[in-house]
């Protein structure tokens, strides 16, 4: 697989750095340019083919990348004129009889450690005509977002100058890496200005033929000064390297009722979905670190009819929606919605049954170390409940007791946890001054 970096914008809104002088992916991070990094990455992934659209200030870059060998890579240009810029896409039009197969295209101001033979695979899996690299992020009230069905299927953008006040919505975010197959570039019938979202990706979208490739990878945006500064800061703590797939992860689980949100039984709408306080900074703190957060909840009101599958997805909507303005997000939640017992008006009868996902069992924490490739012994459990303890227990993770909703007095199952906290926030402070000091390797090519 070959991959095609688009470089030629100006990179306006980082212009307070780079004034006018060098490109924006030229910026370093640890002595070396953003471009350099996405190099290495790609490198790391076997993708050694790799073509750079360059433009405004474009002999700086070739200029130090020059054919590629002395990074053992092949690079070759497409340069445009700078007066006459072609968009994100455009360019694109002077490779359709240079690409024969699907390629990665990537955009320069995004840093990232991602492992694309993983997103290979899931392309190619789906028959993808695009696959976008997608993730939930910090602002996501502030971002155009993606929405996409229970298979990962891309239904539509949900772009961030609509009203949102008015509804819920999943945080997921186009991270601007893609998989593109060799038909899109038929979408590209002349030398003119294309926006790869609006003329590609759009019209893919309308064709059936683009999923979301939902990661806990690091790739942030580096197109203003503070995000620039973060991604810095992020790189000396050894984050970018730790959060790649290709390596194990550690992870801190949550339970959902209880835990982030007030405990109020059976919660069964929307409306009654209300963060603890405290919580939105405790996964802000997750968030920040090197562990994933994962909710892993029990839902028996769907199988006994007392909410669809649509009103969850409501429910969690509004919970990532809650959490986004506040400035953090979830990585991913997974649910049971079994149920044991028989004998409620309305029940599913097919969703009656002794499953190996309903907590304790351990299925749904199986298939988040399938997905997200988790080191157990690494990880945590968080939860109110007896419940989640065992879990911990039966996973092999370390359970943290917290002293909000049922705060452990249902009593159902006669398990210790390692430690006892008042609070999610007190948790995830005990969790982190673990890690406090404890200096990461950085990654060195």
């Amino acid at each position: 697989m070959k991959a095609v970096i688009q470089a030629g914008g100006k990179g306006t809104r980082i212009s307070s750095i780079t004034g006018d002088t060098i490109p924006k992916p030229m910026l370093e991070v640890s002595g070396y340019p953003i471009l350099y990094h996405q190099i290495m990455n790609l490198k790391k992934s076997g993708i050694t083919d790799i073509t750079i659209i360059v433009g405004h200030l474009g002999n700086i870059i070739q200029n130090y990348f020059q054919d590629g060998k002395k990074f053992g890579v092949n690079i070759s240009y497409v340069v445009e004129d700078p007066n006459k810029p072609l968009g994100t896409a455009g360019a694109l039009y002077y490779l359709k009889d240079k690409i024969n197969d699907d390629f990665v295209f990537l955009l320069a101001d995004v840093f990232i450690d991602i492992d694309f033979k993983k997103m290979a695979e899931f392309h190619y899996k789906n028959n993808a005509g695009i696959t976008l690299l997608t993730h939930p992020n910090a602002h996501p009230f502030d971002s155009d977002l993606v929405v996409a069905d229970k298979n990962n299927k891309v239904l539509t953008f949900d772009h961030k100058t609509n009203d949102r006040t008015k509804y819920n919505y999943h945080n997921l975010v186009n991270a601007g890496i893609m998989i593109f197959s060799k038909e899109t570039l038929d979408l590209i019938h002349e030398e003119k200005k294309y926006s790869y979202e609006k003329d590609i990706v759009v019209p893919m979208i309308e064709q059936g033929r683009v999923f979301s490739y939902k990661s806990s990878e690091y790739a942030k945006d580096m197109g203003t000064p503070e995000r620039y500064i973060h991604v810095q800061e992020d790189y000396e703590k050894g984050l970018p390297e730790a959060r790649n797939l290709s390596n194990k992860q550690k992870c801190i689980f949550l339970d959902r009722d209880g835990t982030i949100n007030e405990y109020v039984g059976f919660l069964r709408k929307e409306e009654q979905m209300k963060l603890i306080p405290g919580v939105s900074q405790a996964i802000k703190d997750i968030n920040d670190s090197e562990y994933l957060c994962i909710v892993i909840t029990n839902q028996p009101v769907i199988a006994r009819g007392e909410v669809t599958t649509d009103g969850l997805e409501e429910i969690h909507k509004k919970m990532e929606k809650l959490l986004g303005n506040d400035g953090a997000f979830i990585n991913d939640l997974y649910y049971c919605p079994h149920h044991p017992d028989k004998g409620y008006e309305g029940e599913i009868p097919e969703l009656k049954i002794v499953c190996d996902c309903r907590k304790p069992s351990i299925g749904l924490i199986k298939k988040a170390v399938e997905d997200y490739n988790i080191d157990l012994e690494q990880s945590f459990m968080i939860g109110d409940s007896t419940l989640d303890i065992k879990l911990a227990e039966n996973a092999g993770m370390k359970s943290i007791l917290v002293r909000t909703g049922q705060a452990g007095e249902d009593n159902k199952y006669d398990v210790d946890p390692d430690y006892v906290c008042d609070s999610l926030n007190d948790a995830i402070n005990l969790v982190l001054r673990k890690e406090k000091g404890r200096i990461l390797r950085k990654h060195e090519y």
